[in-house]
C-alpha cells in the first residue's frame, strides 16, 4: 500500500495550486481526480471563458489558466492519479487515512478534499427535451468553441456573473448579441455590469424564454415572456447561450466511512478557520467547503489551499519547520532546495 503525506481529492484550480504548494513544504503528494484530465469544471464546461479574479491576470481564458497551472506542478515529483474515483476514506488512527478508489488503496497522514461542487451539468432550459435536433444544435450550455459564434446573432439567457461575461466575451466576435434575464438588476460584479452598460449588447429584462421555434433559414426565433404579465416579444438569432449555472451535489462524501459534516442544504463540508473538517486531518478547500463569510472565488480557493495544507502538516509533523518565504526557495529537478 502506498504511502503518502498528503492526498489532495479532485484536480480543479484550486486542487492543482494546493498540490504544487504542498511541494513547497517537501510533501509527498498523490493528486487524485475523477475525470481523464486536470481543469475540473473549468476544462469540463467553460474552458474559453475569461477569469477575472486571479491575481496578477487582468483576464485569463480558464483553458491558459489550467495550463499555468499543470505547468507549475510539473516542477515537482507528483503522482496524479486521473480517471480515479474515492470510493471510501476510512480514518483507522491519528494521522492515518485509508483511501480507497476504483484503482486500488493506499494510506495518507493528511487529505485535502478540493471537489468543488461534486458532480454538476448545467441547468437547462424547462422545455429542452422537447425541442427538435435541429434547434438544439444551436443551444449551448458552455462556451466551448467561441468561433461558431463569429458574425452570428448570439442571445445569452441569464443574469449572473457568468452569463454577463460570456455575453461580453461573445460580443466581441459576434454581429449581435442580446441578454435576456429574468429580474432587472444584474447579478454580476459591478466592473462586470458597468462594461455591460457600456457595451453594444441588447438587454432585455424582465424576460424569461417561453418558445423557440426555427424558420426555413435555419434562424431561431425566441418567444420572450415579460415577467409576470401577458406581454410577449420575439428575437430572431442564429445561436443561444443558456447561462443559468449548475446543478450539483457532493454526496460521495454520505458513502464513505469518514462522517464529514455538511450543511443539510448545500451539502457544502463545514470547515473551521485552518479548513479542517470535523474529522482531524481532513481538510476541505474551494467550493465544497463551507464557513462564515464564505465567497465562492477561484482566488478564495487559492488562498485556502496553503493555509489547509500548512495546517496539515502542523497536525502530523508538528515539530517540522515551518513556511519561509516562496521567494527563498529554489526547485531544482522536481526537488526543493533552500
Amino acid at each position: 500500500m502506498e504511502e503518502y503525506d498528503l492526498t489532495i481529492i479532485g484536480g480543479g484550480p484550486i486542487g492543482i495550486f494546493a498540490a504544487s504548494y504542498a511541494n513547497l513544504r517537501s510533501l509527498k503528494v498523490q493528486l487524485i481526480e475523477s475525470l481523464e484530465q486536470l481543469g475540473g469544471q473549468i476544462t469540463a464546461l467553460y474552458p474559453h471563458k475569461n477569469i477575472l479574479d486571479v491575481a496578477g491576470y487582468p483576464a485569463v481564458e480558464g483553458e491558459q489558466l489550467v495550463k499555468n497551472l499543470v505547468a507549475q506542478l510539473q516542477q515537482f515529483k507528483t503522482t496524479v492519479k486521473l480517471a480515479t474515483l474515492v470510493t471510501d476514506i476510512t480514518n483507522p488512527a491519528p494521522n492515518e487515512f485509508i483511501i480507497t478508489t476504483n484503482r486500488g488503496i493506499s494510506k495518507s497522514k493528511a487529505v485535502i478534499m478540493a471537489t468543488g461542487k461534486g458532480r454538476f451539468e448545467p441547468r437547462r432550459l424547462p422545455f429542452d427535451g422537447t425541442l427538435t435536433p435541429a434547434i438544439q444544435k444551436h443551444i449551448h450550455y458552455a462556451l466551448n468553441q467561441p468561433a461558431i459564434f463569429q458574425g452570428k446573432r448570439v442571445l445569452v439567457a441569464g443574469g449572473g456573473d457568468s452569463a454577463v461575461d460570456l455575453a461580453l466575451q461573445v460580443n466581441a466576435l459576434a454581429k449581435q448579441t442580446y441578454l435576456v434575464h429574468r429580474r432587472d438588476q444584474f447579478r454580476a460584479l459591478e466592473h462586470s455590469v458597468a462594461q455591460l452598460k457600456a457595451s453594444t449588447i441588447i438587454k432585455t429584462v424582465p424576460y424569461l424564454i417561453d418558445s423557440i421555434t426555427q424558420a426555413a433559414d435555419g434562424s431561431l426565433a425566441v418567444t420572450l415572456k415579460k415577467l409576470r404579465t401577458d406581454e410577449t416579444q420575439v428575437i430572431v438569432v442564429d445561436e443561444i447561450i443558456i447561462s443559468y449555472g449548475f446543478i450539483s451535489e457532493n454526496k460521495m462524501l454520505q458513502a464513505w466511512s469518514v462522517n464529514v459534516a455538511q450543511d443539510p442544504k448545500t451539502l457544502n463540508v463545514l470547515v473551521n478557520q485552518e479548513l479542517m473538517t470535523n474529522v482531524a486531518g481532513l481538510f476541505a478547500i474551494g467550493d465544497v467547503s463551507q464557513y462564515q463569510g464564505k465567497t465562492d472565488l477561484i482566488a478564495t480557493g487559492f488562498g485556502e489551499g496553503p493555509l489547509a495544507v500548512n495546517a496539515a502538516v502542523r497536525g502530523f509533523a508538528p515539530n517540522q519547520r515551518g513556511p519561509i518565504h516562496s521567494s527563498s526557495l529554489k526547485i531544482a529537478n522536481g526537488e526543493i532546495e533552500k
